[in-house]
């Protein structure tokens, strides 16, 4: 079963505008829109999967990666950067919708047997790669290998998958040990791209690296990498659907304050902000619209059990007396919003009434701002536990968002009578945390930040199954594990959602890891332009061919 399709973030970056190192100070100003001036107010965040529809065409664009891509061969090397590029050149069996939802693409149509163990998927016809070749049955099969290969980022797509086999001149099964309720939210990902087998293979190992050309059907080709300086992207004439709005597309890569000043300057035209931080410099910016969309990404405490943390009662009091609204404020400018689960609501992709009505009711466990009675409660639950001897050790780095958010947990573990210290690393140690279990020997509490690749919340709570690694402080729950395993057997979306509603209060109820604010999908674009999605889609929707003019020429 495919358990691990989770993809953590990258360390947040630096605020280039200097905000408080203290959790404290909120603001009012309501700057949902984007333009407006000061600090955004999180609890008014209203996401929005689109922006408005472009009126006219652009000949060029200039956009912002926060780093060049290690590789255009997402197979090899999946990185956000080579996705925000690749997704507008390399198209996929199913694709995600700006409102997270999936749908057959490249798959003209999808059948799945009555017993869930067989999926055949027809090729769609009348598609061209970029060298003018047909894409084939051939070309869907060799792809769905090539990503199967156990040396391939997404092979562990494929751990349920008994076969794959061509059943027909533009059909291709696939067999299933058991009902798999996320193998098609998977191929809108990287794991459902269809190469040009030929161009591949012509490539070999130098395949994704400058100078050599994709092996695509998308609305865009690639033109040129220029190592270290650009690539570009040109349209397509011969794509098999819409034409883009925007004929040329040129990126560049730039983090912080340089992102900041490119846009102010109109050296670029827009980005998509991997940080808040950044976002949160550009508030005060009329010339430069900010659109809020949901993802799946969250920011989140990940406990450990060496020392105190190991017990719940301890995890939940530690969640009832953090102040979310105020990490929210001062650390990430009002962009982030308090939030009681573990993924954001872009993981809402189906049955989004059901999961946003659970979300609520989790708040009693994670509240925004801890009242006296929250206080009491978590007095309360420490004095049962009895108080560790040892200070707890949280562990971070030196980025803004994250040493705002140590000094709030910090102090939240001192209003309920618990001694705590900060132990901050370099980034690249920080990263350690995560992998390496013995980099965490020293620590009892990582400042962390997740999002799945998958508009599913059974993308994520796999990490708290007894087995997996994810689960640092050892919960052991049957019935989790058991409904777990059966939601993620499950392809009825109303029975999944159940399924996952019920595994979400358990995983709560024994704050295996404690929530503090889900993270926006937030694009930064020139007043003057829209289109593109808001949402996390943007990683796997060919947002580009959507991008232009709010005027008609």
């Amino acid at each position: 079963m495919t358990t691990h399709s989770d993809r953590r973030r990258g360390a947040t970056a630096v605020l280039a505008a200097a905000t408080l190192l203290t959790v404290g100070a909120c603001s009012g100003a309501d700057t949902t829109s984007g333009t407006g001036g000061g600090s955004a107010d999180a609890a008014k965040l209203q996401l929005s999967p689109t922006t408005s529809a472009a009126k006219g065409t652009l000949a060029r664009a200039d956009w912002l990666l926060e780093d060049e891509p290690d590789s255009l061969d997402l197979d090899t090397q999946g990185t956000s950067a080579g996705r925000v590029v690749l997704t507008n050149v390399c198209e996929r069996l199913y694709q995600l919708q700006p409102d997270m939802t999936t749908k057959p693409f490249l798959a003209s149509s999808a059948k799945t047997s009555t017993d869930g163990r067989t999926l055949t998927l027809t090729v769609r016809s009348g598609v061209t790669f970029h060298d003018g070749s047909k894409l084939t049955a051939d070309d869907v099969l060799w792809s769905l290998k090539r990503h199967a290969d156990p040396d391939m980022e997404q092979s562990d797509e494929f751990g349920n998958v008994s076969s794959m086999k061509k059943t027909g001149a533009d059909e291709i099964t696939i067999g299933f040990k058991a009902p798999d309720a996320l193998f098609t939210k998977a191929l809108a990902g990287d794991a459902g791209i269809v190469w040009n087998k030929e161009q591949v293979e012509k490539a070999g190992q130098d395949f994704g690296t400058p100078g050599r050309p994709d092996a695509c059907s998308g609305p865009y080709a690639l033109k040129n990498w220029k190592s270290g300086d650009s690539i570009t992207i040109a349209a397509y004439d011969d794509y098999w659907g819409k034409q883009p709005m925007t004929r040329e597309v040129v990126f560049r890569w730039a983090a912080d304050s340089a992102l900041v000043n490119a846009l102010k300057t109109g050296a670029a035209d827009g980005a998509y902000a991997e940080s808040p931080n950044t976002a949160a410099a550009l508030l005060k910016d009329k010339d430069i619209a900010q659109h809020y969309g949901p993802s799946t990404a969250s920011l989140v405490l990940i406990p450990t059990a060496r020392g105190g943390l190991g017990d719940e009662k301890i995890r939940r009091a530690l969640s009832l007396s953090l102040d979310r609204k105020g990490i929210a404020d001062s650390g990430y400018g009002g962009l982030v919003e308090p939030w009681a689960t573990p993924v954001g609501s872009g993981a809402w992709g189906y049955e989004k009434a059901e999961f946003q009505s659970a979300q609520k009711q989790l708040a009693s466990l994670a509240p925004a701002s801890p009242s006296a009675d929250d206080l009491a409660e978590a007095k309360k639950l420490v004095k049962e536990a009895g108080a560790p001897g040892a200070p707890l050790v949280i562990g971070t780095d030196a980025s803004q968002g994250r040493t705002v958010t140590a000094n709030a947990v910090r102090a939240a573990l001192q209003r309920i009578g618990l001694k705590a210290q900060i132990k901050t690393v370099p980034t690249s140690q920080f990263e350690e945390f995560y992998s390496d279990p013995q980099a965490r020997d020293e620590i009892d509490l990582l400042v962390g930040d997740w999002y799945i690749s998958k508009a599913d919340p059974m993308g994520f709570y796999d990490n708290g199954l007894s087995d997996s690694s994810n689960n640092w402080v050892g919960f052991k729950d049957a019935t989790y594990d058991k409904n777990v395993k059966k939601a993620l057997a499950t392809l009825d979306d109303t029975e999944r959602a159940s399924l996952a509603i019920d595994v979400q209060r358990r995983f709560a109820d024994a704050a295996v890891w404690i929530p503090i604010a889900q993270i926006p999908t937030i694009l930064l674009l020139d007043a003057k332009l829209t289109g593109p999605p808001a949402s996390q889609a943007y990683l796997y929707y060919p947002w580009a061919a959507e991008l232009g003019s709010k005027r008609a020429e």
